[in-house]
């Protein structure tokens, strides 16, 4: 059975920061595109950070360029974000997704496999 699991959430000051991993397990996804989603006024979902397969590739939305770095491990099947300087608006469940290519994160949003998300909250 193929999962994806996040972790690393939690409660956090303003200015604050917090790593999230995803960890899959069922089958590899070294050669999957990943990313972060987190839901967004006026839509589902928008795409916070994606990575290319190899790694070579990263994307991030206007909101977190600058502040969020996304990464990965092939060898442990995970994927990671780091959040700094977080902010309340960055509250949200951050959900990670794979996707057999980029393109299909960035301009569909659409994911092959999704895990069930985990909390971040900003507060102080």
């Amino acid at each position: 059975q193929v999962q994806l699991v996040e972790s690393g959430g939690g409660l956090v000051q303003p200015g604050g920061s917090l790593r999230l991993s995803c960890a899959a397990s069922g089958r590899t996804f070294s050669t999957y595109a990943r990313g972060w989603f987190r839901p967004a006024p006026g839509k589902e979902r928008e795409l916070v950070a994606a990575i290319s397969w190899s790694g070579g590739t990263t994307y991030y939305s206007d909101s977190v360029k600058g502040r969020f770095i996304i990464s990965r491990d092939n060898a442990k099947n995970t994927v990671y974000l780091q959040m700094n300087s977080l902010k309340r608006e960055d509250t949200a469940v951050y959900y990670c997704a794979a996707a057999s290519n980029t393109y299909d994160l960035r301009y569909s949003g659409n994911g092959d496999y999704w895990g069930l998300g985990s909390q971040v909250t900003v507060s102080s």
